[in-house]
């Protein structure tokens, strides 16, 4: 991690622990948000993620959703964690090192992003990263605030009839969002990089409780809230799709694969049906990140499986 913008140690996994053993996930530090009228000019943001992270995958469908793709470019590190954190590398669909627009540095890591953007940084460099090409500065690094820019901030450059956050079901996705953050989004975290018994039975129990609510929640609604498209749909997915291929061994959250749920089944498969979803979900590079975690995985080795039905649907992508 930087401290002082200086990059000490290895790269680990776990961010930190309490007590107890349980896994802490860092905040976000850079959380700007843009004012009315500012957003008219494309071109201004870059944005750099990961195809393995789950939240930087939130804003790549964002993204496409909302019909950025062309006003808002894309930096793709390599999906296996280096010694110094994220990296731009060969890995197939990862871009190469990037040159700064209006600045001459090569940029290798993501950290340098971090530094770049504040010379005293300390804490983890993360991505997604909102980059912001006319000050050359990290914009916003929290997926869940980049989601709202996109849709509404941005919303007088896209125009797009989609509304992933409207106002009438506000509530709703404020309340579904914080159910399912602690105990499935981050609990399959909280399972996998838990550092005593209690800690991991504790989030294996949250994990799979919720699972059992979602599969009856599907059984009587088609979107995670109300009867459209949300961003709690963007946000469930991200999880939902790299269980079976990651989370269900390397995790150890085993005890039923998402393909054992039918309703949870048939949400991913309908999700997965549009380009937004499909295109931005890649399994080659999901497999290969969790798997070169060395303090899960010490030898490396990546599964050949599973071989699941929705694998269909990323084929025109991939």
């Amino acid at each position: 991690m930087l401290v002082k913008g200086q990059w000490h140690g290895k790269w680990h996994p776990v961010q930190q622990k309490d007590d107890a053993g349980r896994f802490i996930r860092q905040s976000s530090t850079f959380t700007q948000r843009l004012e009315q009228g500012a957003a008219e000019a494309s071109g201004r943001f870059q944005l750099y993620v990961a195809y393995i992270c789950p939240w930087a995958t939130r804003t790549l469908i964002a993204r496409t959703l909302l019909g950025l793709d062309a006003h808002i470019d894309i930096k793709v590190v390599d999906p296996v964690l280096s010694d110094f954190g994220w990296k731009f590398g060969q890995f197939p669909g990862g871009s190469a090192v990037d040159t700064m627009a209006e600045n001459t540095m090569a940029v290798e890591y993501i950290h340098q992003l971090y530094t770049q953007s504040d010379r005293e940084y300390t804490g983890r460099a993360t991505v997604p990263v909102l980059w912001d090409t006319e000050n050359n500065v990290i914009f916003n690094n929290e997926s869940s605030q980049i989601l709202r820019i996109f849709d509404e901030d941005l919303r007088p450059l896209h125009q797009s009839k989609l509304d992933l956050y409207p106002e009438a079901l506000r509530s709703e996705i404020d309340a579904f969002n914080e159910r399912i953050y602690h105990t499935f989004n981050n609990g399959v975290y909280r399972a996998g990089f838990a550092s005593s018994q209690a800690a991991y039975q504790e989030a294996f129990n949250d994990v799979f409780t919720t699972l059992e609510k979602l599969e009856h929640h599907f059984t009587e609604q088609p979107y995670a809230v109300g009867r459209q498209l949300t961003e709690s749909d963007i946000r469930l997915f991200v999880t939902l799709v790299r269980f079976d291929i990651a989370y269900y061994g390397l995790f150890k959250t085993n005890l039923k694969p998402i393909q054992a749920y039918p309703r949870l089944s048939e949400y991913l498969e309908r999700l997965l049906q549009m380009e937004a979803f499909a295109k931005n979900t890649r399994v080659d590079h999901i497999k290969a990140g969790y798997y070169s975690v060395k303090a899960l995985n010490p030898g490396g080795i990546v599964p050949v499986g599973p071989d699941l039905p929705w694998f269909r649907y990323l084929e025109a992508y991939q």
